[in-house]
């Protein structure tokens, strides 16, 4: 530890502290998690923790400072106000709750392009956060020598008090986009540390000129970037993690000026039901040594995760940097992208499984950012999806008013010429009791298809219902696929269910009209 860190230490105050663990090494993070039984270790050598009672995010938690002078703050069920007094108040019981204990301290940052990243400080009463922080954050264990952009003081074992603190539980996620500070209470899920990091530079990059998105990103042999847009478990990670394409990351980026930049250093993968044989980068990254597990089952015999087993939840987790991953761009850069895929897992299975957006299409589906909430990935959702809309792919972590998003990715898309694509990963020949998911070998022939240039050469038709451009057929892929109603068994029934969804669309919609 070095002076300056103490000294900010007690800045913010945290005082007589017992032990600081400042940029450690892996194998030290490791050790110290083991022996404070904060998880577990796998045959591999990796490292598996359970953030039970939350094993995702809990947005009913979140809350932002109100600081009354903004006017392009999205306000709503999704960012909810705590005035600053409250936010300082529960910064001090915080604090002081890290006084007298072992801490670990990480210096890391977001956002790959140094034109627009942010040096970022964790500190946590956890080893294995901090491990997990060294993985998913850009790190280089260099010290910063002044203050940091970003704090984020995560004490996933300091339970909120609901009056005194003015939440609503025992867990709270509070964010001050001002002062780029972040408070984790009571939950163990990473998610909040990563996201609320996202949140903060969703904040402050549109400014800049800079299109944040939730997003994954690959290139080609040629240069050709490609982002897939999504929520979870639409198949950001899996879809562009492959061995054919270089990775630039899966999960969050920046468009700016040098083109698509990565804002982390690693991957936050989802692991349930795991293949090596349908996901091998996953797979052969997630199973190594200092890698981290959440909520996974081990065995206690043979110590292998057990990727089916989805007793404690389905959002099972995997934290790794990406120099575990052959096929990466380390730099994290790349240019401007030539295709773009909106994912989404339609739970009605009405929605065609690839089809090419014109411009003003683009805005409406960016905006509507349709999709189906899976049982895991958030607190409270039951065993069954649920079709939701999700503004711009990634409505909980956007602290700005959708607007202001889709107006930059307007100006990208016009400046760039890039081609729009919706890709529907979810379920056909029926909806999520009577159809089945859609074969992930078809999805990623389907976009193959496209980044190869084959699409150029074949004729589209329109679907009936959502009225955009389908292809007539893809080689390798069951022609019914692409004519969702061919593929029910049932067609009249297929029809209600098609015209329901699209009148949602539209009711949901309405909301950008105002």
């Amino acid at each position: 530890m070095t002076a300056d860190l103490q000294t900010w230490l007690n800045s913010i105050g945290v005082v007589n502290l017992k032990e600081i663990f400042y940029n450690s090494d892996q194998s030290i993070l490791m050790a110290e998690a083991l022996l404070n039984n904060e998880a577990e270790l796998t045959h591999d050598g990796a490292i598996c923790a359970n953030t039970k009672p939350y094993t995702g995010r809990s947005p009913d938690d979140k809350f932002i400072v109100d600081y009354q002078n903004r006017s392009d703050l999205w306000w709503g069920e999704v960012n909810r106000r705590i005035s600053p007094e409250a936010f300082n108040q529960l910064e001090k019981r915080i604090t002081a709750y890290l006084n007298n204990r072992k801490i670990y301290v990480v210096d890391c940052f977001v956002g790959a392009d140094i034109q627009y990243r942010l040096s970022v400080r964790v500190v946590t009463e956890f080893a294995w956060v901090a491990l997990a922080s060294q993985h998913l954050f850009i790190y280089n264990g260099k010290q910063h020598q002044t203050q940091p952009d970003m704090t984020i003081l995560a004490t996933p074992d300091f339970n909120t008090n609901e009056k005194i603190d003015q939440m609503r539980s025992k867990a709270g996620i509070c964010i001050d986009l001002e002062r780029k500070t972040v408070l984790i209470a009571g939950s163990k899920y990473f998610g909040e540390v990563k996201k609320s990091a996202f949140t903060i530079m969703n904040a402050a990059l549109p400014s800049s000129g800079v299109l944040p998105m939730h997003c994954s990103a690959n290139v080609g042999e040629k240069g050709d970037v490609a982002l897939y847009f999504g929520l979870s478990g639409t198949g950001k990670t899996t879809l562009s993690s492959t061995p054919d394409r270089k990775l630039i990351g899966d999960d969050e980026h920046g468009w700016g000026d040098n083109g698509v930049f990565n804002f982390e250093g690693g991957c936050y993968a989802k692991v349930v039901r795991l293949d090596p044989d349908l996901e091998p980068v996953i797979w052969k990254a997630a199973n190594q040594y200092a890698s981290v597990f959440e909520n996974v089952v081990i065995d206690p015999i043979s110590r292998q995760p057990d990727f089916d087993d989805t007793s404690i939840t389905e959002n099972t987790r995997a934290a790794y940097d990406l120099s575990k991953i052959e096929n990466v761009i380390l730099e994290g850069q790349a240019g401007h992208p030539s295709n773009v895929f909106f994912l989404t897992a339609d739970a009605f299975g009405v929605m065609p499984p690839i089809a090419k957006l014109d411009p003003q299409q683009a805005i409406y589906y960016f905006l509507s950012g349709y999709t189906s909430k899976v049982a895991g990935t958030e607190r409270g959702v039951g065993m069954k999806p649920k079709a939701t809309f999700s503004t711009c792919f990634g409505e909980p972590f956007l602290p700005l008013k959708p607007t202001i998003y889709a107006n930059l990715l307007q100006k990208k898309i016009e400046k760039h010429k890039c081609s729009i694509w919706l890709v529907n990963t979810g379920w056909t020949g029926g909806d999520y009791n009577s159809g089945k998911r859609m074969p992930l070998p078809y999805t990623r022939r389907m976009i193959n298809w496209i980044l190869s240039g084959e699409h150029t050469s074949v004729s589209f038709h329109q679907d009936p219902i959502f009225e955009i451009a389908v292809p007539d057929q893809i080689k390798g892929v069951p022609t019914e696929l692409l004519f969702p109603e061919k593929t029910w068994q049932d067609h009249q029934k297929f029809l209600e269910v098609a015209q329901k969804l699209k009148q949602d669309f539209s009711d949901n919609y309405q909301k950008f009209k105002i």
